[in-house]
Protein backbone atom coordinates (compact mmCIF):
# COMPACT_ATOMS: atom_id res chain seq x y z
CA UNK A 1 0.00 0.00 0.00
CA UNK A 2 1.42 3.32 -0.40
CA UNK A 3 2.19 5.45 1.91
CA UNK A 4 0.34 8.76 2.00
CA UNK A 5 2.55 12.06 2.68
CA UNK A 6 1.49 16.05 2.92
CA UNK A 7 3.03 17.48 0.20
CA UNK A 8 3.68 21.19 -0.84
CA UNK A 9 0.76 23.14 0.41
CA UNK A 10 -0.94 20.59 2.63
CA UNK A 11 2.19 21.29 4.98
CA UNK A 12 0.61 23.80 7.58
CA UNK A 13 3.24 23.64 10.33
CA UNK A 14 4.99 26.97 11.96
CA UNK A 15 8.33 25.80 11.57
CA UNK A 16 10.04 22.37 9.58
CA UNK A 17 13.46 21.21 9.14
CA UNK A 18 14.31 21.29 5.61
CA UNK A 19 16.50 18.85 3.56
CA UNK A 20 17.78 19.76 -0.03
CA UNK A 21 17.12 17.39 -2.99
CA UNK A 22 20.52 16.46 -2.56
CA UNK A 23 20.19 15.06 0.98
CA UNK A 24 21.94 18.44 2.43
CA UNK A 25 20.23 20.27 5.66
CA UNK A 26 18.70 23.65 4.74
CA UNK A 27 17.94 24.55 8.75
CA UNK A 28 14.65 25.55 10.16
CA UNK A 29 12.15 27.78 7.82
CA UNK A 30 8.94 28.09 8.09
CA UNK A 31 6.95 26.07 5.05
CA UNK A 32 6.23 29.23 2.70
CA UNK A 33 10.01 29.65 2.24
CA UNK A 34 11.12 26.21 1.76
CA UNK A 35 7.79 26.33 -0.99
CA UNK A 36 9.39 29.24 -2.06
CA UNK A 37 12.89 27.51 -2.62
CA UNK A 38 11.16 24.10 -4.10
CA UNK A 39 9.31 25.66 -6.88
CA UNK A 40 12.20 28.01 -7.84
CA UNK A 41 13.58 24.23 -8.48
CA UNK A 42 10.59 22.95 -10.23
CA UNK A 43 10.37 20.39 -7.20
CA UNK A 44 7.98 19.82 -4.36
CA UNK A 45 8.17 20.09 -0.66
CA UNK A 46 7.34 16.82 0.91
CA UNK A 47 7.01 15.99 4.60
CA UNK A 48 9.42 12.57 5.05
CA UNK A 49 9.61 12.73 8.99
CA UNK A 50 5.61 14.01 10.03
CA UNK A 51 6.35 12.50 13.95
CA UNK A 52 9.65 14.25 14.08
CA UNK A 53 9.94 17.31 16.16
CA UNK A 54 9.78 19.57 14.09
CA UNK A 55 8.43 17.58 11.10
CA UNK A 56 11.12 16.88 8.43
CA UNK A 57 10.66 18.16 5.06
CA UNK A 58 12.39 17.55 1.97
CA UNK A 59 12.60 19.41 -1.22
CA UNK A 60 11.75 16.21 -4.32
CA UNK A 61 10.34 15.82 -7.05
CA UNK A 62 7.71 14.16 -5.94
CA UNK A 63 5.81 12.64 -8.91
CA UNK A 64 9.37 10.46 -9.47
CA UNK A 65 9.78 9.87 -5.75
CA UNK A 66 5.93 8.09 -6.32
CA UNK A 67 6.76 6.09 -9.04
CA UNK A 68 9.76 4.73 -7.45
CA UNK A 69 7.40 3.73 -4.35
CA UNK A 70 5.02 2.26 -6.37
CA UNK A 71 7.66 0.30 -8.32
CA UNK A 72 9.67 -1.02 -5.28
CA UNK A 73 6.28 -2.36 -3.81
CA UNK A 74 5.38 -4.32 -7.24
CA UNK A 75 8.68 -5.94 -6.35
CA UNK A 76 7.63 -6.78 -3.23
CA UNK A 77 4.76 -8.39 -4.58
CA UNK A 78 4.04 -12.08 -2.49
CA UNK A 79 3.95 -14.84 -4.67
CA UNK A 80 0.21 -16.61 -4.26
CA UNK A 81 -1.36 -19.73 -5.24
CA UNK A 82 -4.42 -19.10 -7.40
CA UNK A 83 -6.96 -22.33 -7.57
CA UNK A 84 -8.90 -22.95 -10.32
CA UNK A 85 -11.66 -25.38 -10.46
CA UNK A 86 -12.97 -27.21 -13.15
CA UNK A 87 -15.78 -29.88 -13.65
CA UNK A 88 -14.74 -32.76 -16.60
CA UNK A 89 -17.94 -31.32 -18.39
CA UNK A 90 -16.94 -27.89 -18.24
CA UNK A 91 -18.05 -26.14 -21.60
CA UNK A 92 -15.82 -24.80 -23.79
CA UNK A 93 -16.85 -20.60 -23.00
CA UNK A 94 -15.97 -21.55 -19.32
CA UNK A 95 -12.53 -23.01 -20.26
CA UNK A 96 -11.79 -20.23 -21.51
CA UNK A 97 -12.56 -17.55 -18.94
CA UNK A 98 -10.91 -19.77 -16.81
CA UNK A 99 -7.28 -19.61 -18.79
CA UNK A 100 -8.02 -15.72 -18.89
CA UNK A 101 -7.97 -15.83 -15.28
CA UNK A 102 -4.81 -17.98 -15.32
CA UNK A 103 -2.93 -15.72 -17.60
CA UNK A 104 -3.82 -13.02 -15.66
CA UNK A 105 -2.71 -14.66 -12.56
CA UNK A 106 0.59 -16.39 -14.31
CA UNK A 107 1.28 -12.61 -15.78
CA UNK A 108 0.72 -10.82 -12.06
CA UNK A 109 3.58 -13.38 -10.91
CA UNK A 110 1.15 -15.66 -9.26
CA UNK A 111 1.28 -19.45 -9.47
CA UNK A 112 -1.47 -21.39 -10.73
CA UNK A 113 -3.38 -24.66 -9.45
CA UNK A 114 -5.99 -26.52 -12.01
CA UNK A 115 -8.29 -29.00 -9.86
CA UNK A 116 -10.54 -31.41 -11.58
CA UNK A 117 -12.97 -32.72 -9.40
CA UNK A 118 -14.57 -35.78 -10.66
CA UNK A 119 -17.69 -38.19 -9.56
CA UNK A 120 -19.36 -41.48 -9.76
CA UNK A 121 -18.12 -42.15 -13.61
CA UNK A 122 -16.09 -39.60 -13.99
CA UNK A 123 -13.46 -41.20 -12.34
CA UNK A 124 -13.10 -44.44 -14.72
CA UNK A 125 -12.19 -41.89 -17.31
CA UNK A 126 -9.48 -40.27 -15.25
CA UNK A 127 -7.34 -40.24 -18.66
CA UNK A 128 -9.62 -37.72 -20.50
CA UNK A 129 -9.39 -35.31 -17.68
CA UNK A 130 -5.31 -35.59 -17.23
CA UNK A 131 -5.27 -35.13 -21.52
CA UNK A 132 -7.53 -32.45 -20.68
CA UNK A 133 -5.56 -30.40 -18.58
CA UNK A 134 -2.52 -31.13 -20.48
CA UNK A 135 -4.12 -29.20 -23.09
CA UNK A 136 -5.33 -26.28 -20.90
CA UNK A 137 -1.49 -26.02 -19.66
CA UNK A 138 -0.45 -26.15 -23.03
CA UNK A 139 -2.18 -23.20 -24.01
CA UNK A 140 -0.11 -21.58 -21.27
CA UNK A 141 3.23 -22.52 -22.48
CA UNK A 142 4.02 -18.97 -23.31
CA UNK A 143 3.91 -17.48 -19.91
CA UNK A 144 3.84 -20.51 -17.45
CA UNK A 145 6.11 -23.43 -17.29
CA UNK A 146 5.39 -27.23 -15.17
CA UNK A 147 5.99 -27.59 -12.01
CA UNK A 148 3.49 -30.30 -10.53
CA UNK A 149 2.16 -32.12 -13.73
CA UNK A 150 -1.58 -33.75 -13.78
CA UNK A 151 -1.88 -36.22 -10.72
CA UNK A 152 -4.88 -38.08 -9.17
CA UNK A 153 -5.15 -36.18 -5.77
CA UNK A 154 -8.12 -36.37 -3.44
CA UNK A 155 -11.09 -37.64 -5.73
CA UNK A 156 -9.64 -35.35 -8.36
CA UNK A 157 -6.80 -34.29 -10.96
CA UNK A 158 -4.78 -30.98 -9.88
CA UNK A 159 -1.55 -29.39 -11.50
CA UNK A 160 0.34 -26.42 -11.09
CA UNK A 161 2.27 -24.42 -13.15
CA UNK A 162 4.41 -21.13 -12.67
CA UNK A 163 5.23 -18.08 -14.03
CA UNK A 164 8.22 -18.30 -17.13
CA UNK A 165 11.55 -16.07 -16.07
CA UNK A 166 11.10 -12.71 -17.63
CA UNK A 167 12.81 -12.37 -20.52
CA UNK A 168 16.64 -11.94 -20.36
CA UNK A 169 17.05 -14.11 -17.37
CA UNK A 170 17.30 -17.37 -19.04
CA UNK A 171 17.27 -19.25 -22.01
CA UNK A 172 13.72 -19.71 -23.71
CA UNK A 173 12.67 -22.85 -25.08
CA UNK A 174 9.70 -22.58 -27.22
CA UNK A 175 8.05 -26.22 -25.85
CA UNK A 176 8.16 -23.86 -22.67
CA UNK A 177 10.49 -26.72 -20.57
CA UNK A 178 13.47 -25.07 -18.87
CA UNK A 179 16.86 -25.66 -20.98
CA UNK A 180 19.38 -28.39 -21.05
CA UNK A 181 22.21 -28.34 -19.33
CA UNK A 182 25.47 -27.74 -21.73
CA UNK A 183 27.20 -30.96 -21.96
CA UNK A 184 30.21 -31.59 -19.68
CA UNK A 185 33.63 -31.09 -20.95
CA UNK A 186 35.17 -34.34 -20.92
CA UNK A 187 38.20 -34.72 -18.81
CA UNK A 188 41.75 -34.39 -20.76
CA UNK A 189 43.04 -37.81 -21.78
CA UNK A 190 45.30 -39.40 -19.64
CA UNK A 191 48.87 -41.53 -20.53
CA UNK A 192 47.75 -45.34 -19.95
CA UNK A 193 49.09 -46.52 -17.07
CA UNK A 194 52.49 -48.81 -17.26
CA UNK A 195 52.69 -52.28 -18.16
CA UNK A 196 54.40 -54.08 -15.16
CA UNK A 197 57.28 -55.68 -16.18
CA UNK A 198 57.47 -59.18 -16.27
Amino acid sequence: MEERRRVNEQIRIPQIMVIGENGESLGLMSPEEARRIAYDNGLDLVEVAPNARPPVCKIMDYGRFRYEQRKRTKKQHQTETKILKLRPKTDPHDLETKLRHARRFLEDGDRVRFVVRMRGRERAVTERWVAQLNNLIDQLKDVAHVTGPPTLEGGGVTATIEPKKAAGSGDKREDGAAPSAPAPTPPAATPPAPRPET
